[in-house]
């Protein structure tokens, strides 16, 4: 009994220690902050359940910058009450992750994990551009990051278009600067000052001419060529522009089937790279899911597919692909529109799309528990139903009261009518 009080206790006080780490906002707080804090904020409505499940996460978050000690503050706003904090914020939805560091706010649109927050704050809250100032110190940051930009050179406008472009890439990716001395020997640049960007085991120099804007080719190019691609991450490759290649696979064991697609996949996106660059990602899914979502059916696993997450549009091989030649064929036959893409973000399909959401999330529903799913149902039926009736009652009352009105005033006009008449005789 005595070591099971000790252990209440004990959790109790851990509970405590760990909250404290994570201060609640209200409405004063844009006017009594330091103008340097850098603030990780969470922003919850009591009633929301992803809240409640984020919030021993952020108590812990709270913990762990606080014990490493980060520059970073932690805290929580309801948005419910603290609704001008929430308007500067420009809150829409729940559970909202914004950092403010000086006076520029960043949306957190990642996942909603421990590792994910803590990258997100440890990435945003330290310098806006981190300087490389040794062979060593490049060397571990290439061991840590799969994508890595790099400013070579002095002073320039092409560092100052570097710096805008970091200023709100920061939210994705981090960015370096070095001089030309502290890389390796093996990179070749053609002339300075130079951006480049390291992955996937070689590198790339910003061309204006062939790649455009700065920072376009920062958003496009901030992916690995090939990696494994989850919602968020298919979500954020489309404010690229690119298509994604997918290969669709089990979400546990995979079949041998499942092993080939990946693995054919990623050798295309290897080997033609220099071909497909500007115009695809190159990935595997686990799980059909989401794709069912977007094609609003069931799609087979394993397989092919390319989506343009811009336009909700998808092409799924009009034929089987088995060998490298078919899924080149195939890749080609979507850039010069032979392949045609199916779905889109048009009204019809968005209906479509909503009826399918509904029908998706009803069907487990009325098979578990047919009853609850009927009353949910038909309670909004019953309720417009209602409104209507009402409406029509109301409407019917008043044409009665206007025609016992005009019944009213019938005789009486008639009477006015006669007494002109005799007049005139």
């Amino acid at each position: 009994m005595w070591n099971r009080r000790n252990a209440v206790l004990l959790s109790v006080l851990l509970a405590v220690s760990v909250s404290a780490f994570v201060e609640e906002l209200d409405d004063t707080f844009m006017e009594t902050r330091g103008d340097d804090d850098v603030w990780l904020i969470k922003f919850y409505a009591p009633w929301c359940s992803f809240c409640k499940q984020l919030d021993p996460v952020w108590h812990q978050i709270g913990s762990e910058l606080r014990s490493l000690g980060s520059p970073v503050s932690v805290g929580k706003a309801d948005a419910t009450t603290s609704t001008g904090l929430a308007k500067e914020f420009k809150v829409r939805g729940y559970p909202a992750i914004l950092m403010l560091k000086k006076s520029v706010k960043y949306n957190y649109s990642g996942p909603r994990t421990k590792d994910g927050i803590l990258e997100f704050a440890h990435r945003v809250g330290g310098p806006l551009i981190r300087s490389l100032s040794s062979l060593q110190l490049f060397q571990h940051a290439m061991n840590r990051h799969d994508v890595m930009f790099v400013y070579v050179g002095a002073t320039s406008q092409l560092k100052g278009n570097y710096t805008s472009a970091a200023e709100t890439m920061i939210v994705h990716t981090y960015f370096f600067s070095s001089t030309r001395d502290v890389l390796p020997k093996v990179v070749s640049l053609p002339s300075l000052p130079a951006v480049v960007v390291f992955k996937d085991g070689t590198y790339f120099t910003f061309d204006e001419k062939l790649d455009g804007d700065l920072k376009s080719w920062i958003n496009r190019e901030r992916f690995p060529n090939y990696l494994r691609i989850d919602s968020y991450t298919l979500y954020a490759m489309g404010e690229s522009d690119k298509l994604v290649a997918l290969a669709l696979v089990e979400d546990k064991s995979l079949c041998e089937d499942s092993r080939r697609y990946k693995s054919l996949m990623e050798k295309v996106s290897a080997d033609y790279r220099d071909i497909y660059s500007r115009d695809f990602y190159f990935g595997f899914m686990e799980g059909s899911d989401y794709i069912n979502g977007l094609v609003m059916g069931e799609v087979v696993v394993p397989s092919f597919i390319v989506v343009n997450l811009s336009s909700d549009g998808y092409v799924l091989p009009p034929t089987a692909v088995e060998t490298e030649r078919q899924l080149l064929d195939f890749l080609n036959g979507v850039l010069d529109g032979s392949v045609q893409f199916q779905g889109g973000n048009g009204v019809d399909q968005r209906v479509r799309r909503f009826i399918y959401d509904i029908r998706v999330t009803l069907t487990p529903m009325f098979s578990k528990a047919p009853l609850l799913g009927c009353f949910l149902v038909g309670f909004p039926f019953a309720i417009i139903a209602v409104l209507f009736h009402l409406c029509r009652k109301n409407r019917s009352t008043v044409t009665d009261d206007d025609d016992d009105s005009v019944g009213l005033l019938a005789p009486s006009l008639q009477r006015h009518t006669n007494r002109l008449d005799k007049k005139s005789d």
